[in-house]
């Protein structure tokens, strides 16, 4: 307390005696022992008063010891079991949490770790029972919690990490990790399966890329066999070599798409050498096959050396049929997948009107001959504003299009398509692919452009002569190859079926056991906009034991989502449903019997030396516990540091102060009124 509030309570004094002695004893002529009390409780009023306004503080010094944190953080997954390591990685954690040395030094924070980063208080809480192991959020949790501090810390773990960002990388180079490692570090020959990448869909009759990761430990050299199957046919196989200087190997292999529907492929590793894991030696994948066989009608009055090209482009696909037809030649519009509509003029309005029920996807494509003030009356994407003098249009491809994946096969060299001359708008809802130039200069029109407006698709080409284009690139590239797919893509494109549904369902064909299950839906009302009011359930089946569960979605961030952890290995069925609509979706998953912490064999020795490098730690192995004790307690760069703490407190803190105001107040006022001194 500062001289100046000791000056101002003494004041305080003063004034409060002063006012109570004026009151209660000044030209007073009595002296009773009841002016007595009301004057005292007079004075602790207005003293009481005086002493808020000034609101004394106390401040009392004391000295604080800050100790270094040393955090020890073990390894919780099951992988330590696994390398039966665990009773060694106990032990060391024991030794290390206990030791009096390294209490006295560092302040010890005591943690475990597998998915999820955890604190604990001993080593009964630890069991080894995590299914996945992220050691990226030791790094992340660690620089949270000792946020602006210089400490090390004790990573007790093999190394094997199934999930997260690459943790070599994430701890803060100025703090040392001493990693443990634990787990048997001899070299045993080992062949596995890192990884598959497939797409999810592949078309029927086509052939779909498998991308797929293998590595090998071993100190010799080994042939190894590599296969696809799907059920007892073998679909691929080939034979690949590892040695100690080629440890990994990636294959790409082409698979026939023979069958439509979901279909599921094994892909396996073996050799003739004994192996101690076996169970990382085959992968199960599945893709969607679908078919795409679809009829295409080419509608027009006039006959031009266009419609050939278009119908030979399109054919060169197996699965495509194309019918050239005249407008007054259409009986059946509806056994058609896409209408390619050339140069329309009035005539075509009868096509025009049966599509406007049956919404067949349409290509058009303009020219000299086309009725542009008719076909602004038949479609909203375009608008067209022509002329009757015909000129030339030369191609620019646009990279930034992103409706579907294509690429430039030299559009920009391709001879000028034929157009009338004038102006073309299109609306917002048009992607372009190809933009128009008279001369090589830019008009800012379309030549190429798709629409995809509700599940109604287009495309407009806005000029005739492209059998010249096809002819072209035949010279540039000695094939029509190029080309045909170009114009394959237009018709897949067209021929999707994905139409907007209300209800759209996410999720994965296989999951494996103690990876998260995650079903997420989207619902969408008339509109197709997001219906955040939506009441989606989900019923999973398992197909074996017939047994139901019954889940609600909840509402996350533009969509629902229901978490399905702890359903047991095996096959099931689902269905999700709007409850106000009755709208569903039905489908199946399987979760694999598959522990992906047991594919390892020996603790990822390299890379834990590597992260104590990146930090200036060090590595050792259970045995040499002492020796890393022995090195924390002589490092001097970790020293307690004493701080000088104040903490400065009311004398009294201001609500009691009121309280007491209150009761001296009061007892003065009632004595007063008793007494008959009002």
């Amino acid at each position: 307390m500062n001289t100046s509030t000791i000056l101002l309570l003494i004041l305080s004094v003063f004034i409060a005696a002063g006012i109570s002695f004026f009151q209660y004893f000044y030209k007073s002529k009595s002296k009773s022992r009841i002016n007595k009390l009301l004057s005292v409780l007079r004075f602790l009023s207005i003293f009481g008063l005086l002493l808020l306004l000034i609101n004394p503080i106390v401040s009392r010094s004391t000295l604080e010891t800050i100790k270094t944190p040393l955090p020890i953080v073990i390894d919780n997954s099951s992988s330590i079991v696994d390398l039966k390591a665990n009773t060694s990685a106990k032990e060391v954690y024991e030794k290390l949490a206990s030791n009096s040395e390294l209490k006295n030094k560092f302040d010890i924070q005591s943690y475990k770790f597998d998915s999820e980063f955890q604190s604990i208080e001993n080593s009964d809480e630890i069991d080894f029972k995590g299914t996945q192991t992220n050691i990226d959020e030791v790094s992340k949790n660690i620089k949270s919690i000792n946020k602006n501090l210089t400490f090390p810390t004790v990573l007790i773990t093999d190394g094997n990490q199934t999930s997260g960002a690459d943790y070599i990388f994430q701890f803060n180079h100025n703090n040392k990790v001493y990693p443990m490692v634990v787990g048997d570090t001899t070299t045993y020959l080992d062949l596995k399966i890192n990884q598959i990448n497939v797409n999810k869909y592949a078309f029927h009759k086509n052939k779909f890329p498998v991308e797929v990761f293998m590595q090998y430990s071993g100190t010799k050299s080994v042939t190894a066999n590599f296969s696809i199957s799907q059920g007892n046919t073998i679909l691929n196989k080939q034979s690949i070599s590892f040695s100690p200087s080629n440890k990994s190997a990636v294959l790409n292999v082409l698979l026939p798409a023979d069958k439509t529907g979901l279909q599921i492929y094994t892909a396996k590793i073996s050799s003739s050498e004994i192996e101690k894991n076996t169970y990382n030696n085959s992968k199960k994948f599945a893709v969607q096959i679908i078919d795409q066989k679809s009829e295409v009608a080419l509608i027009s009055v006039i006959n031009h050396p266009d419609i050939g090209a278009i119908k030979r482009s399109i054919e060169t696909n197996a699965q495509r049929k194309v019918t050239i037809l005249k407008p007054n030649q259409v009986s059946e519009l509806s056994k058609y997948n896409v209408l390619v509509l050339y140069q329309p003029t009035t005539d075509f309005k009868q096509v025009f009107d049966a599509n406007k029920n049956l919404k067949i996807n349409t290509w058009i494509v303009t020219g000299n001959n086309t009725n542009f003030g008719f076909l602004n009356q038949q479609q909203e994407q375009i608008d067209f504003k022509m002329s009757s003098q015909k000129e030339d249009y030369l191609a620019n491809f646009l990279s930034d299009f992103n409706l579907f994946a294509t690429d430039n096969i030299g559009f920009e060299n391709f001879p000028p398509l034929e157009n009338s001359y004038g102006t073309i708008t299109a609306k917002e809802n048009v992607s372009v692919l190809l933009s128009s130039s008279i001369r090589n200069v830019e008009t800012n029109f379309p030549l190429l452009a798709f629409s995809d407006n509700q599940g109604k698709r287009n495309a407009y080409l806005l000029g005739e002569n492209i059998w010249k284009w096809r002819a072209q690139s035949y010279v540039d590239k000695k094939s029509f190859d190029e080309f045909d797919v170009f114009i394959d893509k237009t018709i897949q494109f067209l021929a999707s079926n994905d139409s907007k549904k209300s209800l759209i369902v996410n999720h994965e064909q296989f999951y494996n056991s103690g990876d998260a299950l995650e079903i997420t839906a989207q619902y969408f009302n008339k509109n197709y906009e997001l219906d955040e009011k939506a009441r989606l359930t989900i019923a999973v089946t398992n197909i074996k034991t017939k047994q139901v569960k019954r889940y609600d979605l909840l509402r996350a961030t533009n969509s629902f989502k229901v978490n399905l952890d702890g359903l047991s290995a095996g096959q099931y069925s689902f269905t999700v449903k709007e409850l106000n609509s009755n709208a569903s979706y039905s489908s199946s998953f399987e979760i694999l019997d598959f522990d992906i912490e047991k594919q390892f064999v020996n603790p990822d020795l390299s890379k834990l030396k590597q992260l104590a490098s990146q930090t200036n730690g060090t590595a050792f192995v259970p045995n040499q516990v002492d020796n890393l004790i022995k090195s924390l307690l002589e490092n001097e760069n970790y020293k307690a540091i004493q701080k000088n703490i104040v903490k400065k407190t009311p004398i009294i803190d201001w609500y009691w102060l009121l309280v007491l105001i209150a009761i001296f107040l009061s007892a003065e006022w009632f004595i007063r009124k008793y007494n008959g001194l009002l």
